[in-house]
């Protein structure tokens, strides 16, 4: 963040009013809120009010930790409820990446996603700062705070460190200079326990019964791949952790977790690499559903309607796991959103 940018938004939060209402509007992951977290420290000392509202539910355990443990007044958002509000914010996402945050018109966005269209979506004095060369925007909340010279307390240090982890892959996945800066300047300020209890907190206990399922059905698959059913399930969140878990297992290359939520059959894959595993999952349900990924993570979702009658649906997942074909380069499928690739409801990075 150049001081160019600096400078605009010290202009644009000196300009706000205190009588006025906010609302900072976010799609539920761990960067959200904690950017949604740190804005409120900014803003609130020169407003009324400031309210963190979610589209999603946050329902993986670490991220219910990072809600519990740091404190983080996150609230579901209501569309009745816009009318109470002066001014509309968003952190870590922007009014084209979900259909719950049309029809509002918003005062500040700070994202490092690619920029969509932002036409007639802005206030005329909007704040508006969108870069891809940041790997988290808890990064560039970050660097505001210390523009700004505000110290964040330890709840909001760690909540800004968990963000930068999460969306940088602890800096496997991405991540530059300014992320690394920020991790470095946070870890000054956090709670080193707190954040360990929320990285943690991988496992719901309703979960453990499915963990024993996944062991039971556990059957070998061609490439040194494995494929685990789980049946009915509430939520695909199970499905990414099982998945997650299999991949420590010495000497398996990939695994395929599926389970059914309402009327849709869910696959995650997770590979170690040495295959495209986004490309295997295209091959396996591109024409039953929608499939894709990235080279160590995949996701595919299709209808029941489109299992034969007689069939398990576990049973079609299998076959098609041991004798799908990968498509030619040139129909390759496009990488799934991180969301799709890495949980199961909606949000980015899913909460």
């Amino acid at each position: 963040m150049n001081q160019e940018q600096v400078l605009a938004f010290r202009l644009w939060r000196q300009a706000l009013v205190k009588d006025e209402r906010w609302c900072i509007l976010i799609n539920a992951d761990p960067d959200a809120l904690a950017s949604a977290l740190a804005l409120k420290r900014i803003m609130h000392p020169r407003t009324r009010s400031v309210d963190i509202m979610r589209i999603n539910e946050v329902t993986r355990p670490d991220n219910l930790a990072m809600v519990r443990y740091l404190r983080i007044p996150v609230k579901p958002w209501q569309p009745e409820r816009a009318p109470a509000y002066d001014h509309f914010a968003m952190v870590d996402s922007q009014p084209a990446h979900h259909p719950a945050f049309a029809g509002l018109i918003y005062s500040l966005i700070i994202d490092h996603h690619p920029l969509t269209d932002l036409t007639g979506l802005l206030a005329p004095d909007a704040f508006c700062d969108i870069r891809t060369d940041v790997g988290a925007t808890s990064s560039m909340m970050t660097r505001l705070l210390q523009a700004l010279r505000l110290t964040p307390g330890p709840l909001l240090a760690t909540a800004l460190l968990y963000g930068i982890r999460t969306d940088t892959g602890a800096f496997e996945r991405s991540g530059g200079e300014e992320d690394l800066r920020a991790y470095q300047w946070l870890s000054h300020h956090a709670d080193a326990n707190l954040l360990r209890r929320i990285s943690r907190s991988e496992y719901l206990r309703a979960w453990l019964p499915f963990f024993s399922r996944a062991f039971r059905s556990l059957t070998d698959c061609r490439g040194g791949g494995a494929y685990a059913a789980l049946g009915e399930i509430k939520s695909a969140d199970l499905l990414v952790s099982v998945a997650d878990f299999f991949t420590r297992v010495h000497g398996l290359k990939w695994i395929a977790v599926s389970g059914i939520v309402g009327k849709t059959g869910i696959v995650i894959f997770r590979g170690d690499g040495s295959r495209d595993i986004g490309r295997f999952a295209d091959a396996c349900f591109y024409d039953v559903g929608t499939a894709g990924g990235h080279r160590n993570m995949g996701r595919a979702e299709f209808p029941l309607a489109a299992v034969p009658d007689g069939v398990k649906p576990a049973d079609f997942v299998l076959r098609r796991l041991m004798t799908r074909k990968v498509r030619p380069r040139c129909h390759a499928p496009i990488p799934l959103p991180a969301t799709m690739a890495t949980s199961g409801a909606a949000g980015h990075a899913q909460a």
